[in-house]
């Protein structure tokens, strides 16, 4: 069927947003009509779609890139960056704009760039707190009102949280994106922010039971979120350095343990790890929260490198699928590496694959399908994200024919529960752990 005069004209109008991006503050309508550009110019790269509606009713879009940008594919990672979390925190906003213009003008024209799409499905929300940001209308580089939603509410401080009941209103903004997590298999995120230079890391809370009595909260994949943070400071222009803002605060290396820079309760990086099996980490890319736009060049060359090999650690560790005896999916089954047990056990998806993001050495994989004897396989994992796929291992249960039964962590504070458990007969983290995991696994 014939397209009408003006439906063409329309076509034209976003394919040329999407071809000319210039380095200024795109507000609401100006990003979704960018968004909705390069759709148009590249809808077999790209898949355009709002996860929910801000208290205001703005769409929270989120441009996937990929290969297969419709819909999950079986051994291929799911990543997501997201920004503008506090609405006058405006860099990562922009930033992320044009890395998406980076990626879809390299595809097929840049090797490297090329091989991480075909082998990655990546997820871009450009802001999370549209209200916020839409508020902010005299631009400050330390605080203004637009940091919270439209409700008042910081969200960042929103989620559930691990180690202490956390009674805020979850926001329409904060449920969003947990229908999100939980929709998809994310195994690697970052949210970006502004305010300071530094790349920081779960725990941001913490209790006895993970260390915070020493001033760190520390998880099971402490090494990988270390190294995590490191790739994304070592590949920009000057976070390495760890100089800060200012001569009072310091960041070796440009990295810190969120516990150990201050404690955050109800934070993103903490739920993702804990509920969405998602390693994140925080990146805070500018001193000044909303810097002048003459600015936003310099932040994208500073950042550019560092956001494509971040990326590309999505492809650390391990992956594989776990099938029964007619070699069919198990989902729900538990995958984890010997002795490094989550509080909420890391089970596989519907299509019975697991992710798990390893340093490069030698490990012992559990697979566990409850009611059924574990198997073990011990794996020697490479780097392997120059070849954009993790080491692959499957686990086959030749005794297995049926579908465990769904589960689920509660939204809890689990770790609440270890330091009580800990106080009563204090056994050692690895145990208490596992006595978390075996009591999720009953219920």
């Amino acid at each position: 069927m014939r397209a009408a005069a003006g439906d063409v004209v329309g076509i034209l109008c976003l394919v040329s947003v999407a071809a000319t991006l210039d380095f200024k503050y795109h507000h609401a309508e100006e990003l979704e009509k960018y968004l909705k550009g390069v759709h148009a110019e590249y809808p077999s790269l790209t898949h355009l779609h709002s996860i929910g509606r801000s208290v205001e009713g703005r769409d929270l879009w989120v441009l996937v890139l990929g290969r297969f940008p419709t819909h999950h594919k079986i051994g291929i990672p799911e990543f997501k960056y997201v920004a503008n979390m506090h609405g006058d925190e405006t860099v990562g906003r922009e930033i992320l704009l044009h890395l998406i213009d980076f990626l879809v003008t390299s595809y097929r024209h840049d090797p490297v760039i090329t091989r991480l799409l075909n082998n990655t499905r990546i997820h871009i929300m450009p802001t999370m707190n549209p209200d916020g940001f839409e508020a902010t209308e005299v631009p400050d580089c330390y605080y203004t009102r637009g940091r919270y939603n439209k409700n008042g509410e910081d969200l960042n401080r929103n989620f559930p949280d691990a180690f202490e009941n956390n009674n805020a209103s979850i926001q329409p903004e904060t449920q969003a994106v947990m229908n999100w997590i939980k929709n998809e298999t994310f195994v690697l995120s970052a949210n970006l922010h502004g305010g300071a230079l530094v790349a920081s890391y779960t725990f941001d809370n913490g209790n006895s039971v993970t260390g915070s009595s020493k001033g760190y909260s520390r998880s099971p994949d402490d090494d990988v979120f270390i190294h995590l943070a490191k790739t994304y400071s070592s590949h920009h222009a000057s976070m390495y350095k760890g100089t800060g803002c200012d001569k009072r605060q310091t960041f070796p290396e440009g990295i810190t343990n969120g516990y150990s820079w201050y404690q955050l309760e109800g934070g993103m990086q903490d739920y993702n790890y804990v509920w969405g099996q998602c390693f994140e980490i925080t990146l805070e890319l500018s001193c000044c929260k909303y810097p002048p736009a003459d600015q936003l060049e310099k932040f994208w060359r500073d950042n550019k490198v560092a956001l494509i090999e971040y990326i590309k650690q999505v492809h650390l560790g391990v992956k594989g699928q776990v099938t029964d005896k007619n070699g069919d999916p198990i989902p729900n089954a538990i995958v984890e590496a010997k002795g490094r047990p989550h509080i909420c056990p890391y089970r596989t998806n519907e299509q019975g694959e697991y992710y798990l993001l390893l340093l490069p050495g030698t490990y012992v994989i559990n697979a566990t399908v409850p009611g059924f004897k574990s198997m073990l396989k011990t794996v020697e994992i490479p780097d392997n994200t120059g070849n954009f796929s993790a080491l692959k291992q499957d686990f086959s249960f030749s005794e297995v024919s049926i579908r465990p039964r769904v589960a689920s962590c509660p939204k809890i504070p689990l770790y609440q529960e270890l330091t009580r458990a800990s106080a009563a007969v204090k056994p050692t983290l690895h145990v208490l752990v596992l006595m978390t995991a075996l009591l999720v696994i009953l219920k």
